[in-house]
């Protein structure tokens, strides 16, 4: 008789260049209560350790055990991905022939699902992964079937040039300014990751941070940018210029206590001062370990931005409980700030709370005179975005603030900043 395998989760993955693979299978009784009904409660209990020792027989070399009533995981390494469609496959075939029950035989049907990653990958976003696959399969009703997406193949090889790219310096850091409303200052920077590549050319981070974070080489990439932002800020220094410097942080990193270490160790060696900026939505998958990492790195100094606020699910609840001291609103806000009628309440709620909560407020996308004016007049403390600076090198940021360009706010802003004060104190 045919095992049931209603469907395999498309597993998203990719090699780690030069590591082997971790598979996570997930193996459960479809029919466990039918089962449960005929032999009974006690020995529908013990039918687990039975599946577990089949599957031991199928898989020597790999870790079988049961992690509930009818379910059981399966943890091996391997060398190529496509062994993970192969061990489905046995998986499927060791429950093809009965099991005997007390004497009796009985078919175990079964789904499964299973996810891989690198040899190095995060235990519980592999564990996740393979929860959704079982997930999966129990919505569907149909013969086995198996299947397993990858990266395209230009991903794979682009994830291998990437981790040859850290070692040998083909990585740089543009920055873009963050200019106090009121003062005209330049009081810190966000560092934005680029990539000279020797062959490809200039490859922006959205192109490769995705790879990044699903070849598992998200972990190096940040802390070289830590690195090297640390760096650079001591630079600044040097020609007069003390600011702040934010990294972004990527959601995998910040249950990632390896990461949080290494992070806390570099910023707490140095004598400069650097921020993270995080997003709230990369909180809300492990809240606790999330916030009690942010409260670490507040502790010692590091400065935690709240990036694309309102783009995502916002939540008052995480918002409240986060070590933040800058939250910034997303851009899709601050584009249409003029031309909208929501909008503008929005943003001025949004500053409002934030305000409330002791933090000071970034508005970046800002690309017109007007919106400029309008964040302005309703209180924002910084401004980011086109109007002021694109993202540039360093050795073009130090002549941009040397010049103080900044400054140079045109006519055109002051008489928008004038007709939109009087217009907001109206309303």
């Amino acid at each position: 008789m045919d095992a049931l395998l209603d469907s395999s989760h498309l597993v998203r993955a990719i090699a780690k260049p030069r590591s082997a693979w971790r598979f996570h299978v997930l193996v459960e009784a479809a029919n466990f209560t039918g089962l449960r009904r005929y032999l009974g409660c006690a020995r529908a209990d013990i039918l687990v350790d039975d599946m577990a020792e089949r599957l031991r027989q199928a898989f020597p070399d790999a870790r079988v055990r049961a992690v509930g009533r009818n379910l059981i995981e399966i943890d091996v390494e391997g060398d190529a991905p496509d062994q993970l469609d192969a061990m489905m496959t046995a998986a499927c075939q060791a429950f093809q022939w009965p099991l005997d029950l007390d004497g009796e035989r009985h078919l175990v049907k079964i789904v499964i699902g299973g996810a891989m990653g690198a040899r190095d990958a995060d235990e519980v976003l592999l564990a996740e992964e393979a929860e959704q696959a079982l997930a999966s399969a129990r919505e569907h009703d149909k013969p086995v079937t198996q299947a397993i997406e990858v990266l395209p193949r230009d991903a794979m090889k682009l994830a291998e040039e990437l981790s040859v790219a850290i070692d040998r310096g083909e990585l740089v850091l543009f920055y873009q300014p963050k200019v106090h409303a009121r003062r005209q200052e330049i009081t810190s920077a966000e560092a934005l990751i680029r990539w000279r590549h020797p062959t490809r050319g200039l490859i922006l981070p959205g192109d490769f941070i995705p790879v990044a974070e699903q070849a598992q080489l998200i972990h190096r990439l940040t802390l070289w940018t830590i690195e090297q932002a640390i760096v650079d800020a001591a630079t600044l220094r040097d020609h007069g210029h003390a600011l702040r410097l934010f990294v972004n942080i990527s959601g995998q990193l910040l249950s990632d206590d390896a990461f949080v270490a290494g992070a806390c160790r570099m910023v707490g060696e140095s004598d400069v001062e650097i921020g993270f900026e995080v997003t709230e939505t990369s909180v809300i998958r492990d809240p606790a370990s999330a916030i009690a990492n942010l409260q670490r790195f507040a502790d010692i100094g590091i400065r935690v931005s709240i990036d694309d606020y309102g783009a995502g699910l916002s939540s008052l609840a995480y918002l409240k409980q986060l070590p933040a001291r800058e939250l910034k609103i997303d851009k899709l806000f601050v584009t249409q700030l003029t031309s909208s009628n929501r909008d503008p309440l929005i943003v001025r709620s949004t500053i409002d709370l934030a305000h409330a909560l002791d933090m000071e407020v970034v508005a970046e996308g800002v690309e017109t005179h007007a919106a400029l004016a309008l964040l302005t007049v309703m209180g924002c403390d910084m401004i980011q975005g086109f109007l002021i600076s694109r993202p540039i090198a360093l050795d073009a940021f130090i002549a941009f603030m040397r010049e103080d360009r900044h400054r140079r706010t045109p006519e055109v802003t002051r008489s928008s900043f004038n007709r939109l004060a009087a217009t907001w104190k109206r309303g």
